[in-house]
């Protein structure tokens, strides 16, 4: 009714402005992936650990569903504070979920150029994705990562560590703390020659399979743009695989690594139109279901 309308726009206007300049009321979009094996009622997932990882770090999410019109992917984007770009298999030349990250992506830059902020993250296929989305070219090699705990190798002060421990940021170099599970990655040889590539993304960590230096986080120069090749929301959240790290450091890395990018949403001052559709568009409609025993994940969401 009005009156409930008039007292969520109320509410939310003074969470928002509570402070001049943050939104203490975010909700970040994530992508949904492909299913292997698809039906009627089963075609994309989300694996709930993207969601924990953002809701641990203060944040609502809201699943990004492929196979939508423009206008309703431009309507969640003038809606939410964030998104997300998961990690699994799929395309990044032409599918459904490169075509949906693809929208998202130019709306995000275009809305910086206005003076709009719009945080964007891409976590491992999601990463590939976001070279291919800035350069139309793919640069990627072969890298022998499938499964496997590597410390990080640091190359240039960020925006993403600014507010880590200096001791946490120690152990990240020192100890495996990052899982990595892919085939692909950036050689940094040719993020280097890539000129578009070079003057987007900074490298702010690379790693090695003993082979190839690759690139493994990056944040764009101008942009609210971030990525990483392994896998921060795993850490807490994951237990299937032996590569995923689980001591007290690799807890704090997804907690730290969560807790920058919920900030970079607080920046972003979208919102919903209405209590009602804000209540309809949340993840908290769906219920994950556990995996499957060939699953690597521990709880999935699962959409039509």
């Amino acid at each position: 009714n009005k009156t409930m309308s008039l007292f969520f726009c109320i509410y939310v206007t003074c969470l928002l402005f509570s402070s001049a300049r943050r939104n203490d009321v975010p909700v970040i979009g994530i992508l949904a992936q492909e299913l292997h094996v698809q039906r009627s009622n089963r075609s994309a997932y989300i694996a709930a650990s993207y969601v924990k990882f953002l809701e641990a770090a203060g944040a609502r999410v809201v699943p990004v569903r492929l196979s939508r019109p423009l206008e309703e992917y431009k309507r969640l984007f003038n809606s939410i504070n964030g998104f997300i770009i998961p990690g699994g298999r799929a395309s990044v030349v032409s599918s459904r979920f490169q075509r949906a990250a693809q929208i998202f992506y130019e709306l995000a830059i275009e809305a910086k150029k206005r003076g709009d902020y719009f945080p964007l993250w891409g976590t491992c296929l999601g990463f590939e994705l976001l070279f291919y989305m800035t350069s139309e070219k793919t640069e990627l090699s072969l890298t022998n990562t499938s499964g496997v705990m590597l410390p990080m190798s640091f190359t240039n002060g960020s925006r993403m560590f600014r507010g880590f421990p200096t001791q946490l940021m120690e152990d990240m170099a020192s100890e495996s703390l990052t899982g990595h599970s892919h085939k692909w990655g950036l050689k940094l040889s040719n993020h280097k020659k890539n000129k578009v590539l070079k003057n987007f993304f900074k490298v702010i960590s690379t790693n090695t399979d003993g082979r190839i230096e690759f690139v493994s986080t990056v944040e764009a120069y101008d942009y609210p743009i971030y990525g990483t090749q392994w896998h921060p929301e795993k850490n807490a959240f994951e237990w299937r695989k032996p590569y995923i790290p689980h001591s007290p450091s690799a807890i704090k890395t997804s907690f730290y690594m969560a807790d920058f990018f919920v900030n970079e949403a607080r920046k972003s001052f979208h919102r919903f139109r209405s209590e009602e559709e804000e209540r309809r568009e949340l993840m908290y409609n769906y219920n994950p279901v556990h995996g499957s025993s060939t699953s690597p994940f521990e709880q999935i969401y699962i959409f039509g």
